[in-house]
């Protein structure tokens, strides 16, 4: 009853408190430091508990939460000590530049390590001051000044965020041994060519690559990619075959690219598995052939001039359809009255259909 009371108190009074979510933007841990300021003050810790004897004064850790530490929004320019204990770490929004070398020896627990928006530049980043963290899951480093991706990397990594950043190069062993790797955000940085730097990332599900430099498609992508993202880079050519080493493969965005009907090879996109499909603000003539299993076509802002039916249905009867349920294909040169008569019949799921 004691436990109930209180979450009742916590919710009227987050409720009195006028919390306005929309100032927090993009930072998904926003709420974090608000429960956990809330949930301080019925806390029955005194100032000889663990959590008041080792925490640094810059930073707040709870009683409540004894293995996390809360150092965001703070103005500091260098890394608190972080005690043994220490699981979870917050260190975002802060004017950090350096992660100095044994920072985190006395806290080789860490699963999750918060470094976004920050000034952390690649010359102050400890040589090996990850390697010895052999529960770590999570680090974020978006919105930092990186050139390089720090390395090594301890292999039990499972998330890397690495946006809005500086990188212009990845080397072929820089993600070496990250065989846990899940999801991989390298957007809005510099990148030039890839090559086969995702070779051994066996785990990887989701790569965010959208907002580089990129001419080509990575080479040697794992076949466990779920999603692969490019939008907004200078891709031309995807290469015969490309996308049939995915079997997982549901999730391709290409928009804002440079391609073309002579750079896209022939069922290029007639996966079975492909559920959405982002080809828009490109330079296509005609619309590619996509798989019936295929549910959401982003087609917009081309240059195609005429409604091909036969690039979703190869057939058309009672039995052989099209799944898709998201058409767009405004900012073109073809019109609605242009559309064959056979259409509602191949497109017959089709929910919306722009022009």
């Amino acid at each position: 009853a004691l436990i109930t009371m209180k979450l009742i108190s916590l919710l009227i009074i987050t409720g009195l408190s006028g919390v306005s979510f929309c100032q927090y933007g993009k930072d998904i841990f926003f709420w974090l430091p608000f429960l956990r300021r809330r949930s301080f003050s019925y806390s029955s810790g005194s100032d000889g508990s663990p959590s008041a004897r080792d925490c640094p004064s810059e930073c707040d850790c709870p009683p409540n939460f004894p293995t996390a530490m809360y150092c965001e929004n703070r103005n500091l320019k260098y890394m608190p000590f972080v005690p043994s204990r220490m699981k979870y770490v917050y260190f975002q929004n802060n004017q950090i530049s350096s992660i100095q070398d044994g920072i985190f020896d006395n806290a080789t627990g860490l699963v999750w390590i918060m470094l976004h928006r920050n000034q952390i530049t690649t010359e102050k980043v400890g040589k090996g001051v990850f390697s010895k963290l052999k529960n770590l899951e999570r680090l974020y480093l978006d919105h930092n000044n990186l050139t390089r991706v720090p390395s090594p990397l301890p292999k039990t990594l499972k998330e890397l965020r690495l946006t809005f950043n500086q990188i212009s190069e990845v080397t072929p062993n820089t993600f070496e041994g990250l065989e846990n790797l899940t999801t991989l955000y390298l957007n809005d940085n510099q990148l030039t060519d890839i090559g086969s730097s995702f070779k051994g990332l066996k785990s990887l599900t989701l790569l965010e690559l959208s907002n580089n430099d990129l001419k080509k498609l990575p080479d040697s992508l794992p076949d466990s990619l779920h999603q692969l993202y490019l939008e907004y880079n200078h891709v031309d050519t995807i290469p015969d075959e490309y996308f049939r080493k995915f079997p997982r493969l549901q999730y391709v965005r290409l928009s804002n690219n440079e391609l073309t009907d002579e750079g896209i090879p022939s069922n290029t996109f007639n996966i079975s598995t492909l559920i959405e499909l982002d080809l828009s603000y490109n330079k296509l003539q005609k619309i590619p052939s996509v798989n019936p299993n295929l549910e959401n076509l982003y087609l917009h802002a081309n240059e195609i001039r005429e409604f091909s039916l036969g690039s979703f249905c190869s057939t058309i009867d009672i039995m052989n359809f099209s799944h898709l349920r998201v058409l767009r294909l405004e900012g073109n040169k073809i019109r609605r009255e242009e559309m064959p008569a056979e259409t509602p019949l191949c497109l017959r799921r089709a929910d919306i259909i722009d022009i």
